[in-house]
């Protein structure tokens, strides 16, 4: 703190005013490392370093008293005293940041409003249904934490949280009001799961058409874990959705008789099939819009269906889903490695693979409750190492 206040001296011989000699030592102090990074040895996190890291985890804040008053009684590394504080936090409004944040990271969704729909083709989307869409997935992830529900909900799942807005844009009849609330879907909705969730359709696309290779390379990538190779350098880009008089399911079918191709496009090309019933701001669609004078018109039909690389067929989003379910662990083990990196801001090393792994066995048992599945991060030696 000396060296800080020194470096005010020289400003205030030279006769600056207060406000100016401020600013000298506050920009030093804000740039800092000391401000700007966590300190600590490197080893195993002493309680006060465990505080920090928890409640930034499950905050993003400094830590409150109840944590600084077990971290001084050097309580808080004690297993069960940290898992009830564990539970306290995440049963605190607070933790809504980290659902918020963590969203942002593993899915995208921080943006989500990184465009803006074409108005001549989606002049439904509004500035309501811009804000309802991201919410939808914010209070979905907090029930599956609220309530320790299995991570196969984010594959599919029978409920989702809409307001009146967004419910409208559904399709879904009898929601009244602004304010979202929990809804079981009927029997012949296409949604259930984060993949169907406006907000994941509308981070996927660029407000005018979907390309079937973003969507399937997101799911790759982002939801399961498995990000395929990058194309070779001689490849070059395609032109999506139905321009010109090409479709865009010909134009990737050439691309899979490319031997160089072949093997990325077998992989990418299902789940974006699957995801073609959906189209940029999230609406359901059997066609899609084409650009006219005053507004859209009926395009080409959609065709969702496709085979997945194992050679699995499916004819729609649904059927893609009860495939995907099969996957359910590469699922739950790609959400505890996001996890992982979002708490600690390091990457899973080649040594934390065992851990992982012990993780992943533990929580398999009952089905990778996502509660637990935080509780077992936090527990680590991962969480709890610098």
């Amino acid at each position: 703190m000396q060296s800080i206040l020194s470096l005010a001296k020289p400003a205030i011989k030279e006769g600056r005013d207060f406000v100016s000699v401020l600013r000298v030592s506050l920009r030093a102090l804000l740039s800092s490392p000391q401000f700007v990074l966590f300190g600590g040895k490197a080893g195993r996190l002493d309680d006060f370093s465990l505080a920090n890291r928890l409640s930034y985890f499950l905050w993003k804040s400094m830590p409150d008293e109840e944590l600084f008053a077990l971290a001084d009684e050097g309580r808080l590394s004690d297993p069960t005293v940290l898992a009830r504080q564990v539970d306290r936090m995440l049963d605190d409004e607070k933790s809504n940041r980290f659902v918020r944040d963590f969203l942002g990271q593993w899915l995208r969704l921080n943006k989500v409003n990184a465009t803006t729909p074409d108005a001549k083709l989606y002049p439904e989307y509004d500035e309501l249904l811009g804000d309802a869409i991201p919410k939808e997935s914010e209070y979905f992830f907090g029930a599956l934490i609220k309530e320790n529900l299995s991570v196969s909900n984010l594959i599919d799942s029978g409920f989702t949280f809409v307001n009146s807005r967004l419910a409208t844009h559904y399709g879904i009849p009898g929601v009244a009001g602004q304010h979202f609330r929990r809804i079981e879907l009927p029997d012949d909705s296409p949604r259930g799961g984060v993949l169907t969730q406006a907000a994941i359709l509308k981070t996927t696309a660029n407000g005018t058409v979907t390309s079937p290779v973003i969507r399937g390379n997101f799911v790759l990538t982002n939801f399961l874990g498995t990000p395929p190779a990058p194309p070779p350098p001689s490849v070059g880009s395609i032109e999506p959705d139905t321009q010109g008089k090409t479709t865009i399911r010909e134009i990737l079918a050439a691309h899979r008789n490319i031997p160089a191709c072949n093997k990325c496009h077998r992989e990418i090309d299902p789940p974006g099939f699957a995801l073609e019933s959906f189209d940029p701001i999230g609406g359901f669609r059997t066609n899609y819009r084409t650009n006219a004078k005053k507004t859209y018109g009926d395009g080409p039909a959609v065709d969702a269906s496709g085979m997945t690389a194992d050679g699995k067929a499916f004819s729609g989003i649904e059927e893609f889903k009860r495939h995907l379910l099969e996957k359910k662990e590469q699922v739950a083990r790609n959400f505890m490695s996001q996890l992982i990196v979002y708490s600690t801001g390091g990457d899973i090393q080649f040594a934390d693979r065992e851990e992982l792994q012990a993780i992943f066995e533990r929580t398999r048992e009952d089905d990778f409750l996502l509660r637990d599945i935080i509780h077992e991060v936090v527990h680590s030696n991962m969480f709890r190492h610098k």
